[in-house]
């Protein structure tokens, strides 16, 4: 087949006309403006969808917008007059949190009432409505998932700031920055499954009480397929090789001398652990051994004839044990006279209570005769 030069000529003329038709086709968006508007200049609107408090104060806010400055423009709108011209100031249907805390800071006489503030500036006649804006505004915005908060304070902590410089800027405790950072020190593989959904905010804490990362993982292998999946269980799991702080042989030790010897005590930052589990029995029960061996080396100066230690005693250990009855060794003099003397003293004690016992039931009687004469 042949094609002709006018025939090419055709096609080509052709692509362009279906080009320009496409190009009418799709309509270009036009952003809104942005102005810095003068702060006195603005109003709240009462076309503001949000009426019920809830979240961060605006106290707070405010004081964040002092320390690093106003990160998200306001959406305004000119007001109009009677006749339909605009009037010079402008009203706030989006962002009105915002604009209150700035007001607390011009309150506060931090912030200066002429002071240029960026907003969007919406068209008067815009299509849109005012509540609209307000609504969206609040309905599309996104909420930080809980992990990117825990990796965002990590960061934050890497970059040089301390527990309570983050908990500072963020108006919490420094103990819940505590919480998000150990919460970010979970398996890598967990997080991710975390992440989407397939292990719940408690699941997750239960897993920090150990740092091991493939012991965590070799637990949630186990705890994903069977029916237990309740956090006391992962718990369990994680320090079942663990001694309880509570327990006799961390006592009778302490929990400092099992540390200066380089024992790793393991904390649960989210719920009450009894002061925790100490991770590596080894060096306890070393300590344990020498400690009982100096309490031995020290009693048996006392006179023992024997000693025999044991970290538990069965009922079996008893069984050839007898009972030592023993008759009361004589007191002296002077021991004698002191129990006299108390002797004498309890037995006054006891007469003065039945005397006034007495003096009672008497007053008693004569009180109660009293009263039956009289009816």
């Amino acid at each position: 087949m042949r094609v002709t030069g006018s025939e090419i000529g055709r096609v080509a003329s052709g692509a362009r006309r279906g080009e320009d038709l496409l190009t009418k086709t799709i309509q270009k968006i036009t952003l809104s403006p942005s102005w810095d508007i003068p702060f006195d200049k603005l109003a709240l609107s009462q076309s503001n969808v949000r009426r019920i408090k809830a979240g961060v104060s605006v106290e707070e806010l405010a004081e964040d917008i002092a320390r690093r400055g106003l990160l998200q423009s306001l959406s305004v709108r000119p007001v109009l007059g009677d006749d339909g011209t605009e009037i010079g100031k402008f009203e706030i249907p989006a962002g009105g949190r915002r604009f209150q805390a700035l007001s607390l800071l011009v309150k506060q006489k931090r912030l200066a009432k002429t002071t240029p503030i960026p907003c969007i500036v919406r068209d008067a006649g815009s299509a849109i409505l005012a509540e609209d804006d307000s609504l969206a505004e609040n309905m599309q915005r996104v909420a930080l998932h809980p992990l990117d908060q825990f990796r965002a304070f990590v960061a934050l902590r890497d970059k040089g700031q301390s527990d309570a410089e983050i908990a500072a800027a963020f108006f919490v405790t420094p103990q819940i920055v505590k919480q998000r950072l150990k919460l970010a020190s979970v398996a890598p593989a967990l997080l991710e499954i975390y992440a989407e959904d397939g292990m719940t905010l408690e699941q997750l804490m239960a897993f920090t009480v150990n740092p091991d990362h493939a012991r965590q993982v070799q637990v949630w292998d186990v705890i994903n397929s069977s029916w237990n999946k309740e956090p006391f269980q992962i718990r369990r799991m994680l320090t079942e090789t663990s001694v309880r702080a509570f327990d006799r042989r961390a006592v009778f030790v302490g929990v400092d001398a099992y540390e200066a010897a380089g024992g790793t005590v393991l904390h649960d930052l989210f719920q009450g652990d009894d002061g925790g589990w100490l991770e590596d029995p080894a060096p306890l029960d070393r300590l344990m051994t020498e400690k009982i061996q100096a309490e031995t080396e020290t009693t048996a100066v006392v006179g023992w004839k024997w000693i025999e230690v044991a970290l538990d005693l069965s009922c079996c250990d008893s069984h050839a044990l007898r009972r030592l009855s023993g008759d009361p060794a004589p007191m002296t003099d002077d021991e004698g006279a002191g129990r006299l003397a108390d002797k004498l003293h309890e037995d006054s004690a006891v007469h003065d209570v039945d005397g006034a016992g007495a003096m009672e039931q008497g007053a008693y009687a004569a009180v109660s005769g009293w009263q039956l004469s009289a009816t």
